[in-house]
């Protein structure tokens, strides 16, 4: 019953997660067809909930591996959901620095030659660290290969090859976890921290000019910093969450309870995004507007016909 319990908050995180990413998806296909071209940060942003829906499928196949009975079934599930894992945490974990970047180049203001060079070169940048990580996923593959190949030969009977692998497999993963999260966490907080000496600055220079601290300057520094340290701490959250769930694979509620607040990650974040961006904000609330008064017209009238307007 316990167990039970455990796995009802995951699927309202896994749902949530999913309508909350197909929703930026839509939103920025739609502004696509109508003005025939997407932004730079809608294009990451995209791609970033593309991500994060995959990392979402593969956490909910890990919880269903957790309680999964048959040998069968439990090593195909494990074998899939980590693949699927590692490709989207990697790319998630990336896409999310990439935006980091991004407002970095775009919000701050610094007067060095070489931050100059890149601001002004922002486009080729994004694309040059985007390019660069498929190097670093092609790594990530080979590693998850010689997973799959010990999780096979777990129930193979192949104990050689498992005894062989076994310390390998450990220290691989504990350099692939590092590679894949610590790298990009710490290029994050570095955005962060120049957001913040650059809102720093301008704040003295406008105090400075005897004018007010609610210019658009500010407050675009404000927004981006808020997205920023969200992402921050729903990114360690997750990490933590991802370490403990290795350290306890055996222990079925506390694997289940580090999945479950891992999923915030995927799910929180691309709320916040929504929130955080005018365009998303304005189609969420005109969606959740549309869906009160559908709800109150079927209070009203339960035979009423949606399509036609409510009196």
């Amino acid at each position: 019953m316990r167990l039970n319990l455990s796995i009802i908050t995951p699927h309202w995180e896994f749902l949530l997660g999913n309508c909350a990413n197909i929703f930026i998806i839509i939103v920025n296909a739609i502004d696509y067809v109508k003005r025939r071209k997407i932004s730079s940060a809608d294009r990451i942003i995209t791609a970033l909930v593309i991500s994060r829906i995959g990392l979402l499928w593969a956490m909910s196949m890990s919880l269903h591996s957790a309680v999964c009975t048959a040998n069968t079934c439990h090593v195909q599930i494990r074998v899939l959901s980590h693949v699927t894992w590692t490709v989207s945490n990697h790319f998630s974990n990336w896409f999310g620095t990439i935006l980091s970047m991004f407002y970095l180049l775009k919000i701050a203001n610094f007067y060095n030659p070489l931050f100059l060079h890149l601001k002004r070169k922002t486009e080729n940048v994004i694309l040059v660290i985007f390019w660069g990580n498929f190097l670093l996923f092609v790594w990530c593959l080979g590693v998850v290969n010689i997973n799959k190949i010990a999780l096979v030969s777990n129930y193979e009977g192949n104990a050689t090859l498992k005894n062989n692998l076994k310390d390998f497999i450990g220290l691989a993963n504990i350099h692939l976890f590092g590679l894949i999260n610590t790298i990009p966490f710490c290029i994050s907080l570095t955005c962060v921290l120049l957001l913040i000496y650059s809102l720093g600055k301008h704040l003295r220079i406008m105090k400075f000019h005897g004018k007010g601290c609610q210019d658009p300057s500010t407050t675009v520094h404000i927004k981006a910093l808020q997205t920023l340290v969200s992402f921050l701490l729903l990114y360690a959250t997750y990490s933590l969450c991802v370490i403990i769930s290795s350290w306890s694979s055996l222990n079925a509620p506390v694997f289940l309870l580090s999945i479950t607040i891992g999923a915030v990650y995927p799910t929180g974040h691309s709320i916040i995004l929504i929130w955080g961006n005018q365009k998303l904000k304005q189609a969420s609330l005109s969606v959740l507007w549309w869906l009160k008064s559908c709800f109150g017209c079927l209070c009203r009238f339960p035979h009423c016909d949606l399509n036609a307007p409510c009196s």
